[in-house]
């Protein structure tokens, strides 16, 4: 199965729940004879409401009814425009330029229950496939099956992991682990760390010290902040991103669990909204079930035509 096929399986509770109401609206307003003037305000409404109640955010579906609001000055149809708007929203995410220090050193985080643990096994996987050579590195030490888990998935990976005993600092484990990395020509390496959020300051300062004793054992590191939303509690997770964003300076996000929702339009909306791209997303429960994340995909898949 493509990738391509993959995100639009994975998208087909969203789709559900917005693709019959997206055509209704569709067939109202590009008949011919309606196309060369602005839609009217009942379909508005109507697109409005299909939006949000994809999870598409606030400030995202203003964003694209104004674009819908103004289609008589571009001849385009409200599927081309709905389409081109969400890709706009996308294409003005700023994506950081490729990292070119070896190893690469890229922080998880996330709160816990989002999966956090479990996709940095699938990315370990997909980035071995790739041709890469990871090494997992167990940073939340606080939490015993953690480490235990993130052991299970490093074995399923067939990659290396570096661990401490419980309890231990977590900073040290991942002193520890650029040095294995940098030892046996491992790259990326990928750091587990610990998922609380509801005590911001222990959050921030335990990161803090990761950040400094990294940046020693490695010029630059960390080189990435990966920060695991699960899509399933839609603007809650925009809300955790915001959080974890001012704590931990992200850069990127995963985003799992898409295949359980019906409200994938949160995608959108942490684009839109937090300006962070989506690199991956997480498709389904077994080692191969991440992907890369594509745009142009994502749009293709939520709004195709029925066939």
């Amino acid at each position: 199965m493509s990738v391509l096929d993959r995100l639009r399986n994975s998208l087909n509770r969203t789709k559900q729940q917005i693709v019959g109401r997206f055509e209704s609206l569709i067939h109202q307003a590009d008949s011919e004879e309606r196309r060369s003037r602005p839609v009217d305000v009942d379909t508005i409404e109507a697109l409005e409401e299909l939006l949000l109640s994809a999870d598409i955010g606030v400030a995202a579906t203003r964003q694209i009814v104004t674009a819908v609001q103004g289609r008589a000055r571009t001849g385009e149809s409200l599927r081309e425009l709905v389409q081109s708007e969400i890709r706009r929203i996308f294409d003005a995410v700023e994506t950081r330029p490729a990292v070119t220090l070896h190893p690469n050193v890229t922080l998880i985080v996330g709160v816990n229950g989002t999966g956090k643990t479990t996709t940095i096994g699938k990315l370990a996987n997909l980035l071995k496939k790739s041709g890469q050579r990871p090494l997992v590195c167990a940073a939340d030490t606080f939490r015993a099956a953690a480490v235990e888990q993130l052991e299970i998935w490093a074995t399923r990976a067939n990659v290396e992991i570096v661990r401490a005993k419980d309890g231990a600092d977590p900073a040290a484990v991942v002193f520890e682990a650029i040095q294995t990395g940098k030892a046996k020509g491992c790259d990326p390496i990928l750091v587990d760390t610990a998922g609380r959020l509801h005590n911001r300051v222990n959050l921030m300062n335990e990161l803090d010290k990761i950040r400094r004793v990294a940046a020693k054992a490695m010029e630059g590191a960390p080189h990435d902040v990966l920060l695991v939303l699960d899509a399933t509690v839609g603007q809650n997770g925009v809300q955790q991103a915001r959080e974890f964003t001012n704590v931990a300076g992200v850069t990127g996000i995963v985003l799992t669990k898409l295949d359980g929702t019906a409200k994938g339009g949160v995608a959108v909306a942490i684009a839109h909204d937090l300006k962070l791209p989506i690199r991956y997303v997480g498709v389904g429960e077994g080692i191969d079930d991440l992907i890369p994340f594509s745009a142009a995909d994502y749009v293709d898949a939520l709004f195709e035509e029925k066939g």
